[in-house]
């Protein structure tokens, strides 16, 4: 049920964090797996069963290059992000729709081009708990709208392409330790902060989103679209 053998997976934001291990996770599930990125020299590391594409997502020739060079598309993970200025009245407008056209606009127009490769599978979009409540001051306008928005994406892509057998559901990661959040929890005040609003008092580890990645992209979630899957230590439900 959870076997991804003979599936075809395409991960964006791969070369680091949470893409570079959801690529990791998918392979090991037995799934071909193209992993895209702008840093080749990181794809390079990823290991066996990982084919590294050279792919800006915010380019749409080569948005194109990588659905062509996967053929085929099983599993779909919008991982690459961009989180933009934290500060609305410094982000200018231009600015802010670089941002969405990062975090918004390419999954999009990657989740059309599977829909167009084949028959069913499922796309992941890989949103945050701040694309459903605030969390100022950390975030930001652009980053908060882009996440809330691929949300709604998700929503209204599931409605329309259910009948197609394509599975389209968000995964929503709370405060993970990652390259983008070091920061955040090497200062003891603010990873202070972290615990405390997390129930389960603690900042996530990357394998801790292991389970719910396989999850939605195997036939274990077969009966599951349109969602929201949130993995937070139960930051949001305080």
């Amino acid at each position: 049920m959870f076997s991804l053998a003979g599936k075809t997976a395409v991960v964006t934001g791969a070369s680091s964090g949470l893409g570079a291990r959801f690529a990791s996770v998918l392979a090991s599930a037995g799934a071909t797996v193209y992993a895209a990125a702008r840093r080749a020299d990181r794809l390079a590391a990823l290991g066996p069963g990982i084919h590294p594409v050279t792919c800006d997502v915010s380019v749409a020739a080569d948005r194109e290059r990588l659905a062509g060079t996967a053929g085929r598309i099983d599993v779909l993970v919008n991982n690459a992000g961009v989180p933009g200025e934290q500060r609305a009245e410094k982000e200018s407008a231009a600015d802010f729709a670089d941002v969405l056209a990062v975090n918004l606009v390419a999954p999009f127009h990657l989740s059309q081009l599977m829909a167009e490769s084949g028959d069913g599978g499922s796309i992941v979009n890989v949103a945050s708990i701040l694309g459903l409540v605030s969390a100022a001051p950390l975030g930001g306008a652009s980053y908060a709208a882009s996440k809330a928005g691929l949300i709604g994406l998700t929503r209204e892509l599931a409605g329309q392409w259910g009948g197609a057998g394509i599975r389209v559901n968000a995964l929503a990661p709370g405060w993970f330790r990652t390259e983008m959040t070091e920061d955040l929890f090497a200062g003891e005040r603010s990873r202070r902060w972290v615990e405390r609003n997390t129930m389960l008092n603690r900042g996530g580890d990357p394998e801790e989103l292991d389970g719910a990645l396989i999850f939605l992209a195997s036939d274990a979630s077969s009966y599951y679209t349109g969602q929201v899957m949130v993995v937070d230590g139960g930051w949001t439900a305080r």
